[in-house]
């Protein structure tokens, strides 16, 4: 069970047209005790006939057009999500979109780097950056509580492949310069977010979701889609001042960096 997220207002999840982002908002829906907006974004809403069902079938859930590696098409989901939220802001944006391309030593190239860069590490990024107006506004109209998503919160989908202390020994099977490499910069990029917003009550996380079995996961997986995100939702939902600037797993227990 996830824990009481009625006291968050609003949350965004970035790439929820498939995998642990629709599963995100199929969550979230079925919840009694859920945010009031929903608002779930993809780069091709026209195609994701799934999240379009589940808006036609609960309240409060928007679909917003995002391509998280557009930079003109963040600032244009911004201006929308503004509109959606108002001015009680943004609560909790969760920077889940990402990519992996298969990259050992022998077929990693600079050009799956750069792409893989670009997705997992700028990205979460700019777009943080672009809805920090209504993340403040969040931060600001509930400043009489402490940290957390009932007041703003950004939560970056991180991997423990990122951990550079764990890729060592049994921990380096998994082979890919590209997506190990860019979840390592993904977590400098939380902290380097966390230290920058903690005067103003942002919360600022990397997460490690497990290992799902989704298309990026594959069929190996111990985890089902369901297992992790109600697993992570239970996290997300009760973080506080002590996770800011962390690294956690889907149990909550911390991450070496």
């Amino acid at each position: 069970m996830i824990g009481n997220l009625s006291n968050c207002n609003s949350i965004l999840i970035t790439g929820a047209s498939r995998g642990l982002g629709l599963q995100m908002v199929k969550d979230l829906v079925k919840r009694t005790e859920r945010p009031k907006k929903i608002i779930a974004t993809a780069r091709n809403p026209a195609a994701a006939n799934e999240l379009q069902e589940i808006t036609r079938s609960f309240p409060g859930v928007h679909v917003v057009t995002l391509d998280v590696v557009s930079e003109p098409s963040i600032q244009s989901a911004s201006k929308e999500v503004a509109a959606i939220v108002g001015p009680d802001g943004l609560n909790c944006l969760i920077n889940n979109a990402a990519i992996n391309i298969s990259t050992d030593l022998n077929t990693v190239t600079g050009e799956a780097m750069m792409k893989t860069y670009g997705s997992n590490v700028v990205a979460p990024l700019l777009v943080t950056k672009a809805f920090l107006p209504q993340l403040r506004t969040a931060a600001t109209a509930q400043n009489n509580v402490g940290m957390g998503v009932n007041r703003a919160a950004v939560i970056n989908v991180s991997s423990v492949l990122g951990s550079i202390q764990l890729n060592w020994g049994d921990g380096a099977q998994f082979k890919s310069y590209a997506y190990r490499a860019s979840k390592s910069a993904l977590n400098m990029v939380t902290r380097c977010l966390a230290t920058d917003l903690e005067a103003e009550g942002i919360l600022c996380l990397a997460l490690h979701p497990g290992w799902v079995r989704t298309d990026m996961g594959g069929p190996m997986a111990p985890l089902s889609a369901e297992e992790s995100i109600s697993a992570v939702l239970s996290v997300i939902s009760s973080v506080t001042e002590k996770d800011h600037g962390g690294f956690l797993d889907y149990t909550g227990n911390t991450l070496p960096w």
